[in-house]
């Protein structure tokens, strides 16, 4: 028999609480009316909400439907979800793994940037919560009250680091997870996502279901970034043949036969010479392995386009 009171944190002030992976297996949650306290939920959970709160640090790990934020303000959260939705909310700073579009109603002076975290549970928590560490939109934002020149929502300076915003727990329970906020061994890729890109040049990487493709995908980033190119999105997505024709064109017939296996993983990089350098990179490290590169800096823009386009249509955007 569940006991809600098990999965509720209500009426706390400046408390530090939390549950430890396998504490919360996928229950929903509710946090309400807590003041100054740092919140950390380290495992899934089906949904949460969270109302009035004020002044709080709240981790949340991933949720496999919804998160909903009311009434809160002056809140920093660090949250993985796959609907996220904030209603009469002011200031809250957010580093979001979103699967689908995210959602301010009402909300002023919101700023937003992309989930970097890591402890050792996190990786199988995002399976049993059925959520994608490379489909995250945590940048494009949907405000359904729009003001006339105002802006409700903005992003987190690029530079933003996580445990300036949520640091990590310090009471001796919760510091038995052992997290690292540094960007590079994130779970969640860090991209771009809106932001200004830095060049001209994209280039479009796209891998095929096989036992490898996360760890593939992830080696690629590492490559990448590490040759000073920008990851600006991510996204995993079932491919059937009719769009492999109008994304891949071409050279599509090469790839329709790995699409049964499952989701494709697509990656986009951006710098001057991003096409080369992932060219050169998939032939050096993933030579027995069939990956879509872009062909040239000409056409990768618009294989960028192809496949984003197709993807935002199958995600429902």
């Amino acid at each position: 028999q569940v006991d809600p009171k098990d999965y509720t944190f209500s009426g706390l002030k400046d408390q530090t609480v939390g549950r430890l992976p396998g504490k919360v297996a996928g229950q929903q949650f509710v946090i309400q009316d807590c003041e100054n306290c740092s919140i950390y939920i380290f495992d899934h959970s089906a949904t949460i909400t969270i109302d009035d709160c004020v002044n709080c640090q709240i981790f949340l790990g991933p949720i496999k439907s919804s998160v909903f934020f009311r009434d809160c303000k002056d809140c920093k959260c660090i949250v993985a979800c796959q609907q996220f939705r904030a209603r009469d909310c002011r200031k809250l700073e957010v580093f979001l793994c979103c699967a689908t579009q995210p959602i301010i109603e009402s909300s002023t002076g919101m700023k937003f940037g992309c989930f970097q975290y890591y402890y050792p549970e996190l990786a199988l928590q995002f399976k049993d919560a059925g959520l994608s560490i490379f489909n995250n939109t945590w940048s494009n934002i949907h405000d359904f009250t729009p003001v006339s020149g105002e802006n409700n929502w903005g992003l987190l300076p690029e530079n933003a680091v996580v445990q300036d915003y949520v640091p990590p727990p310090s009471s001796e329970e919760l510091k038995a997870v052992r997290i690292s906020t540094d960007a590079t061994r994130s779970i969640i890729p860090v991209t771009r996502g809106r932001r200004q890109k830095g060049s001209e040049e994209s280039c479009l990487a796209v891998f095929f279901a096989g036992d490898y493709t996360t760890a593939n995908a992830r080696k690629l980033i590492d490559e990448m970034t590490g040759k000073g190119f920008q990851l600006v999105q991510t996204k995993e997505v079932l491919m059937k043949a009719e769009d492999a024709h109008r994304v891949f064109q071409q050279s599509a017939s090469e790839f329709i036969s790995l699409l049964e296996k499952g989701p494709v993983v697509a990656l986009e990089f951006n710098g001057d010479g991003a096409v080369e350098g992932c060219q050169s990179t998939v032939n050096d490290v993933f030579s027995g392995t069939k990956v879509f590169v872009s062909k040239s800096k000409a056409s990768a823009s618009q294989d960028v386009d192809n496949f984003y386009n197709f993807a935002d249509m199958q995600m429902g955007m």
